[in-house]
């Protein structure tokens, strides 16, 4: 006889398994189940339910009952068996009774379905994290029935998440298995999961294929994609807004360490600006690398191109891009080695005022990057624009990186840029990535193509025909029929505004409690001569008669158009002041005598519309944002029309001369003959 205190342990769900004695009591005070800690084996604060077995007897019992041919009973068993196999000292008594296979015949028969094959899944995942049995043990046929559920497309969900959480350990914990799972499981079958709305499947669907990425040989990582991105049919719109999410949500990884700031009292992340320091200017094997004095170090980190010479950890202390910049340097420095040194000593070496900042430009070029490729948004509803290259990388972040520096590098040296040069040519090296994504290159290899395709006369060139075919040319001809045309496309607008004010527009009227009430509704006699409005209970679904619209305001008695601030209503409500948004929709008609119209526009467009129409009736010039725009896309359509015939023809900058008068005017046509 012992203490009870001395032999139990742990009470979980009811069964309290000591390890040494292998028994254990169970007891129950309510809702809780535990052990009461005693002396000399009394038992207080609870009652004795059964005397519990041993972990070997259970396991026994429950392989028994599993084998059973009840239904019930099999059940009952497995529920049980899902909950003991987390302990370890059940879980090694029962697959020593082969207690997996009996689990894996299970599945393999395919005659189990529901709440059964959700225990048997649980159970058979719950064992093999024990790690007592090794994975390369399992079976082709199993694989394949695995695989199966994940492939359904109406499987219960509960062994949906199972099996992909079982291919997953297959794969991670697995010598061997890799290759049988890549050939049941497609990434295209995987990246369907992702779009349902169960956030733990979605989460199991990523976990898996990130493990064959994971685990794929690294010649052969760029084929896990191949019959989405470069197979022989072409990717359907849901596919690619997959792949689009995907890659997304791949990027938004990267959030974390663009938003932390570098500590500069860290020694740790110091260390880091110490190896690239010291790669760049010691070498692998130089003892007296890291005996420099202080002074020494800022030189070379002005040659590395910090703007902190004395503390460049101070560089990296604004989000974006934070550590990730930092990640980006330590990468090329680690990977590409020949190529950091390169680009760090060739700049060296250039005079002061040529040389282009290593550091300012791998911090600003990964700012530049997480812009351009949306670090840390949200997936966009509908959108698709995802880049192959990306999926045929494991590191397909930082080698991206590492293109682009080489890029900034030479743009700088074809530029001949300095110092004060910076902003521009990081203006022209997002155009030149911008421009090269553009063309969804499907590698790395692809993109470096582009890119040389792309050089800085490249850019000019482009830019030049870009404006010259959006500019329609500059040559006098040209400028003169746009003039002709403009005073045509005023009038057209300036009758679509009319237009607009005949049809009216529903206004919302603000209250003194700084909220809005009711409604009112403005239009203008088909005539142009008479302002029709009142109020109404609702906001219409149409036109509002004008026998509705009970007081008028004669076109004649109109003085001006007011507005912004210099509304009346503006300045009244002292809290509207600071209301950007109404004060930018806000304007006032002032009509005789001395009384005032106060608009309050429901959106930019109405606005635009009624200012340009009530100034078009008092004949003065329409000058919203609105007109401009229309102005320019009409003139430029109707010169588009117009030129047609001249396609491929070069406008002269002169016309062409007159010709001479001739000597005689004593000539004639004999139409008879």
């Amino acid at each position: 006889k012992r203490p009870l205190s001395s032999i139990i342990r742990e009470v979980c769900d009811g069964w309290s398994l000591s390890g040494s004695e292998q028994f254990a009591l169970r007891y129950a005070d309510g809702p809780q189940l535990y052990i009461t800690e005693q002396s000399r084996g009394e038992i207080k604060n609870g009652t004795i339910l059964r005397l519990a077995i041993s972990p070997a007897r259970a396991a026994r019992q429950l392989l028994e009952r599993i084998q059973s041919h009840g239904i019930d009973a099999r059940l009952e068993a497995l529920k049980e068996l899902a909950k003991l196999s987390a302990d370890p000292t059940f879980a090694a008594e029962f697959i020593n009774m082969e207690g997996i296979g009996t689990l894996a015949r299970l599945v393999e028969s395919g005659t189990h379905f529901g709440e059964m094959l959700a225990f048997t899944l649980t159970a058979f995942l719950e064992l093999m994290d024990h790690g007592i049995v090794s994975w390369d043990l399992i079976s082709l046929s199993f694989i394949k029935q695995i695989a199966g559920y994940v492939n359904q497309p109406m499987v219960d969900v509960s062994i949906l998440q199972r099996s992909l959480a079982i291919l997953e350990s297959m794969v991670l914990n697995s010598h061997s298995l890799y290759h049988r799972v890549a050939q049941e499981i497609t990434v295209g079958q995987l990246i369907g999961h992702l779009q349902v709305s169960n956030q733990e499947i979605q989460t199991y669907a990523i976990a898996l294929i990130n493990a064959l990425f994971l685990k794929a040989p690294e010649d052969r990582r760029a084929l896990l994609f191949q019959h989405v991105i470069r197979g022989n049919r072409p990717i359907k719109a849901e596919m690619a807004h997959q792949l689009y999410v995907l890659q997304v949500l791949t990027f938004n990884l990267l959030e974390e360490r663009m938003m932390t700031k570098m500590d500069p009292n860290d020694q740790a992340q110091r260390d880091i600006i110490f190896e690239l320091r010291r790669i760049a200017f010691d070498g692998e094997n130089d003892p007296t690398g890291t005996e420099k004095r202080k002074a020494m170090y800022s030189k070379d980190y002005k040659m590395l191109g910090f703007t902190n010479h004395v503390n460049p950890a101070m560089d990296f202390t604004q989000t974006p891009p934070g550590m990730l910049a930092l990640d980006n340097m330590l990468y090329l420095a680690k990977v590409h080695q020949d190529t950091y040194i390169r680009i760090v000593l060739e700049n060296s070496s250039r005079e002061d005022k040529h040389e282009c900042p290593f550091g300012r430009c791998a911090i600003e070029l990964t700012r530049m990057l997480c812009e351009i490729l949306q670090v840390g948004e949200l997936p966009n509803e509908g959108c698709n624009d995802y880049h192959p290259m990306f999926f045929t990388h494991d590191r397909a972040w930082e080698e991206f990186f590492c293109v682009c520096i080489q890029l900034l590098n030479k743009t700088w040296k074809e530029m001949r840029a300095t110092a004060e040069d910076f902003n521009k040519v990081m203006q022209v090296v997002r155009e030149q990535i911008t421009r090269a994504l553009a063309m969804k290159p499907s590698s790395l290899d692809q993109l470096k193509n582009k890119l040389r395709g792309l050089n800085y006369s490249e850019i000019l060139r482009l830019r030049q025909s870009e404006r010259m075919s959006q500019d329609d040319f500059q040559s006098p001809p040209i400028i003169e029929l746009r003039e002709r045309i403009q005073p045509e496309i005023l009038e057209l607008i300036k009758q679509q505004r009319l237009n607009r004010l005949c049809e009216g527009s529903c206004f919302r009227k603000l209250g003194n409690r700084r909220r809005q009430e009711k409604f009112w509704f403005c239009r203008l006699s088909l005539n142009h001569k008479v302002l029709h409005y009142g109020d109404l209970d609702e906001s219409p679904q149409g036109e509002v008669p004008f026998e509705l619209l009970s007081d008028k305001i004669p076109v004649s008695d109109i003085k001006s158009v007011v507005t912004g601030k210099d509304c009346p209503h503006m300045k009244e409500k002292s809290a509207l002041k600071q209301n950007k948004e109404v004060l930018e929709l806000a304007f006032s008609v002032l009509y005789d005598p001395d009384e005032t119209l106060n608009f309050v526009a429901p959106n930019k467009y109405e606005y635009c519309i009624w200012t340009d129409g009530m100034c078009a009736l008092l004949g003065r010039e329409m000058g919203s944002d609105l007109t401009r725009s229309d102005l320019d896309t009409l003139i430029s359509m109707e010169m588009k029309l117009r030129l047609l015939d001249l396609e491929n023809i070069t406008i002269p900058e002169a016309p062409p001369p007159v010709p001479k008068e001739p000597s005689s005017y004593n000539f004639t046509y004999n139409y008879k003959q």
